[in-house]
């Protein structure tokens, strides 16, 4: 059974947020209420757009950290499922830092 979440809200605002929670469906409500995240309670409504499913919330935590520091153009390729846009986004970031 899975216990560990990473999803992507879009916000009222065209932002997007990400969050890593163990129960997806009470988080939702939570950000929904105001009760969730600074960022979401001052951008509400929100629309869940994406999330994946782990075995721990340590590795769903993990990956939010990673997928936060993307940029938008590399979210939207992750949300869109287009894993080919996402590899080249992904070697472009990797060339500049070379």
């Amino acid at each position: 059974m899975k216990s560990g979440y990473i999803y992507i809200l879009l916000c009222a605002d065209g932002t997007y947020y990400t969050g890593s929670t163990n129960n997806l469906e009470l988080r939702l409500e939570q950000h929904q209420s105001g009760e969730g995240a600074n960022y979401t309670r001052k951008r509400l409504p929100v629309e869940l757009v994406y999330y994946e499913e782990y075995d721990s919330v340590a590795d769903a935590f993990y990956r939010e950290k990673q997928v936060q520091g993307w940029s938008r153009k590399k979210k939207e390729a992750l949300i869109e499922g287009k894993n080919k846009e996402l590899a080249k986004l992904a070697k472009k970031v990797f060339r500049k830092m070379k």
